[in-house]
């Protein structure tokens, strides 16, 4: 299928490159095979797999850290997070205090309820991927290597262009 995609695009327009496709038809793979592993996971689970993602750093935070830089850390919009941070702070999941080196910026840090919970459905996460990636075995350090350059190339590239 992908590759009668690129066969079609270069048929209606022979100048274009269409080899991105290959890179980024493979990192979708993965990702859309990473959360078919841990679907069922989340049904009916007490957090939803975007709360998991924010709230991993938080777990073992030696600090509260606010929710611009845990945008940032997770490569995150800022008004996603905020707006995840909220729902979760209504459930009692985090809790927020006034930065006193900010006041505009709050500090972030889990509670009870949100370590009892992350503790309970993290672990399951992490089992769910070590099933779905044992078929690397000894591929295992080669393929970390490449996603590593990968993402290397790709953030330099960005940084750069912000950089213009």
């Amino acid at each position: 299928m992908r590759a009668r995609t690129r066969e079609l695009w270069s048929e209606h327009n022979p100048g274009l490159d269409t080899s991105p496709m290959e890179v980024v038809a493979q990192v979708k793979r993965v990702v859309a095979s990473l959360d078919r592993a841990v679907a069922p996971l989340y049904e009916g689970a007490a957090l939803t797999a975007a709360e998991v993602e924010l709230l991993v750093p938080l777990r073992h935070a030696d600090e509260p850290v606010t929710a611009s830089g845990l945008a940032f850390r997770l490569g995150m919009s800022r008004a996603g997070v905020s707006k995840a941070l909220a729902k979760m702070e209504k459930r009692g999941l985090i809790a927020r205090s006034v930065n006193p080196a900010d006041r505009r910026a709050a500090l972030i840090s889990m509670t009870a309820t949100g370590e009892d919970a992350i503790d309970q459905l993290f672990p399951r996460e992490l089992a769910a991927h070590a099933d779905v990636l044992a078929g690397l075995g000894s591929d295992r350090q080669r393929v970390v290597d490449a996603l590593a350059r990968l993402a290397e190339v790709m953030e330099a590239h960005l940084d750069a262009d912000a950089e213009r």
